[in-house]
């Protein structure tokens, strides 16, 4: 395998730790990330006098020459396959895309082809820089195969390292759209005895739980209040449906964001999303609330109403502050015109 060579000079004032100066010091056009410098320093790639430094934590000096041998990036094992894709935005170092229901992120066990990594695999091509060594895009968030709506795709190292921590961070705004069952209204006596959810003011729901992986069912996400990891959505009543209102278009936000979290958190508080078939149960909209046209539509909904609409964050390289918008799609703007056309 080829690979190229970098030469480092440690800098005045050195961190007194070999791979946290190397993070400063090292060039950003090189994109290594602290991950990737790491991985190289362990694999005996970084060299002071000729001689390996494998410990990260080695100590430096001002005026120390590292070299520093950088494999070239190998072609990933996943095939590239011509995908039409809806790119929002791309540069050298990333990508934005709206993704369309059906769609699944990343090759899996049940579904090795078909998914956005091999469409930007193909999309790409050569201008994916590497992420952990290997011509791939860096996958720094998830949404599932039927929510639509928006992704940001690292095609670098630095990138993927830059993203990933801002994510981890829970920097990152996440927004989505939803229809859900129900109206979660702070005036309703019953969402005031459940768990975990309370009010903010503006009439904004927070739900507060651990959410962790089903004891029986391996494809669901549980709500637990000891163990798992931390969990936090908040959400707004954006139009509700039907008379009585039986139904709503709700704008959920991330505080954290772990799997099917808006979904099970929903669900939890008695709003589960119309159309999902894991979390929402066999519940009916009343066609004397919201005609024919709601009820029907509604029930024959084939996935959960949500779309991951907006997305901000700062540039992991240029440092630009970036948000992005993504209209709903189709299905779920022909859902809510059919549960408004009893208000006609």
């Amino acid at each position: 395998m080829s690979s190229t060579r970098l030469t480092v000079t440690i800098q005045a004032d050195p961190p007194a730790r070999l791979d946290k100066a190397l993070s400063r010091d090292v060039p950003a056009e090189a994109s290594l990330s602290r991950t990737r410098l790491a991985r190289l320093i362990a694999d005996g790639q970084v060299t002071r006098g000729d001689a390996p430094v494998t410990d990260p934590k080695a100590k430096v000096a001002e005026g120390d020459v590292i070299e520093i041998t950088v494999p070239v990036a190998e072609d990933s094992h996943i095939g590239p396959e011509d995908i039409p894709l809806d790119v929002i935005y791309e540069d050298d170092d990333l990508i934005v895309v709206n993704k369309p229901v059906g769609m699944v992120v990343h090759p899996a066990p049940g579904t090795p082809g078909g998914t956005l990594v091999n469409a930007l695999l193909h999309h790409c091509g050569d201008t994916l820089s590497g992420v952990g060594g290997a011509k791939r895009p860096g996958i720094v968030h998830r949404i599932d195969k039927d929510t639509s709506g928006i992704l940001v795709v690292a095609k670098s190292d630095r990138a993927h390292h830059g993203l990933a921590e801002q994510f981890e961070k829970h920097t990152v705004e996440r927004y989505y759209k939803a229809v859900c069952y129900g109206v979660p209204d702070a005036y309703d006596p019953r969402l005031r005895g459940v768990r975990g959810v309370s009010f903010e003011p503006g009439n904004i729901m927070k739900i507060t739980t651990h959410l962790a992986r089903h004891k029986t069912d391996r494809q669901r996400q549980a709500v637990l209040f000891e163990g798992g990891r931390h969990a936090v959505t908040r959400v707004r009543i954006v139009e509700p449906f039907g008379t009585p209102a039986v139904a709503a278009l709700v704008e959920c936000w991330l505080e954290t964001g772990r799997t099917h979290q808006i979904r099970v958190h929903m669900a939890h508080a008695g709003h589960s999303l119309i159309g999902d078939q894991t979390y929402g149960g066999r519940r009916k909209l009343s066609e004397k609330a919201v005609g024919v046209a709601g009820a029907t539509a509604a029930r024959a909904f084939p996935r959960q109403a949500l779309h991951a609409a907006v997305l901000g964050f700062t540039h992991p390289v240029s440092g630009e502050v970036m948000r992005f918008e993504a209209a709903m799609p189709e299905d779920m703007e022909a859902l809510i015109a059919a549960l408004r056309s009893q208000a006609s």
